[in-house]
């Protein structure tokens, strides 16, 4: 038995979904999940930036989407509600902070940071949704939401500087 499946019992990192729910194993650090887990957004970021808008928003759609899936399913198989491994929904809540980023490092940093703060600090109605939606969507909309929130600091620090 590996160690990964030892210490996570019911993820299996062959299964294409677990591997995804997991953001290609970032989500698997001992230490800060979450925080590893969103530079998972990195690539698709670097991917997609330079699509149109409606483009790049239909893409991050679908994978959140796709994601409701890939994290209930993943859950379920775990026997638990929202495992820190499980990280796709921050790839996808980083991905929105990232809608209309600015170009520049700088940019990158303050969106990473804006969206960890919203999404560890949970504020009103983040917190609210977390604790009473439930599977694949709940694991989803908390990371959505604090994405939206980081979404809106990012593009007001753009329009004033």
């Amino acid at each position: 038995m590996s160690r990964v499946a030892e210490r996570l019992p019911g993820l299996r990192l062959a299964n294409p979904v677990h591997f995804l729910a997991v953001g290609f194993g970032l989500g698997l650090a001992r230490k800060a999940p979450g925080t590893w887990g969103t530079l998972a957004a990195l690539p698709f970021y670097f991917l997609m930036a330079d699509l149109s808008l409606p483009l790049y928003l239909g893409i991050t759609a679908v994978m959140g989407v796709v994601g409701i899936y890939l994290c209930g399913k993943t859950a379920e198989d775990m026997n638990t509600h929202d495992h820190p491994a499980i990280v796709w929904d921050e790839v996808v809540g980083m991905l929105i902070t990232m809608a209309m980023l600015p170009a520049g490092w700088p940019w990158m940093v303050g969106a990473f940071v804006a969206f960890r703060f919203f999404d560890i600090l949970k504020p009103w109605p983040i917190r609210l949704l977390d604790k009473h939606v439930h599977g694949g969507l709940g694991i989803m909309i908390d990371d959505v939401l604090a994405g939206v929130f980081a979404l809106g600091v990012v593009q007001l620090a753009a329009a004033l500087l």
